[in-house]
């Protein structure tokens, strides 16, 4: 069998679109030997200094919450509870709901912190700046790979990093696997910068 690679994967909880590429990896690493490493990105940091419009300015001052109390259970359970939690929060958050949920987000982070068996009182750190050092640390290290004028998800994978695939639907089975292997074959090329196309749909989660 081919040795397995780890694929390290950067994400906000709030974006629904690195949600999307999230699922389509839990696939790939059914059918190519590949692990996932998650980490943590804030799309709250990376619009710093940024001139966004109010509505989203809102939205960014409410989802920075989500990633301090993530970042805080990291500290506490270490690394390995990140990609469980981010599956609780994002079923909650994302399919059929969006950013809605950001309108109860404590009770929304602490229904995730139980589903994913971890200390509920952490969704009291969503207020506290106490992680914001780890996070920054954490988002410039996927970040600084790609450079700050793409967003989330960062995949980096042998050397070589790249914003996306930005995807809907997800996906699944050896469909997953004939992306993966094509993403890295194109990140991989010396040189390659940009493939792109305007996107005609939203997110479809099922």
């Amino acid at each position: 069998m081919s040795e397995r690679k780890i694929a390290d994967f950067w994400f906000d909880p709030f974006c629904p679109w690195a949600w999307m590429t999230s699922r389509w990896m839990l696939e790939v690493q059914k059918v190519r030997p590949v692990d996932v490493r998650w980490h943590l990105m804030s799309l709250t940091m990376l619009n710093e200094g940024r001139d966004v419009s109010e509505s989203y300015q809102a939205l960014l001052s409410k989802a920075i919450g989500p990633v301090r109390v993530v970042a805080a259970a990291q500290r506490k359970y270490g690394d390995e509870v990140i990609g469980e939690l981010y599956t609780q929060l994002g079923t909650r958050l994302h399919p059929g709901k969006g950013s809605k949920r950001l309108d109860r987000v404590a009770q929304t982070v602490t229904e995730a912190l139980e589903a994913a068996g971890l200390d509920p009182a952490l969704v009291n750190e969503m207020d506290s700046t106490e992680y914001d050092e780890d996070i920054r640390r954490s988002h410039h290290a996927g970040m600084d790979q790609v450079g700050m004028d793409v967003g989330t998800p960062v995949i980096s994978v042998e050397g070589n990093a790249f914003f996306g695939p930005v995807i809907s639907p997800a996906p699944k089975g050896e469909a997953a696997g004939r992306l993966w292997d094509g993403v890295v074959l194109v990140a991989s090329t010396d040189g390659f910068f940009e493939l792109k196309r305007t996107r005609t749909r939203d997110p479809i989660f099922d």
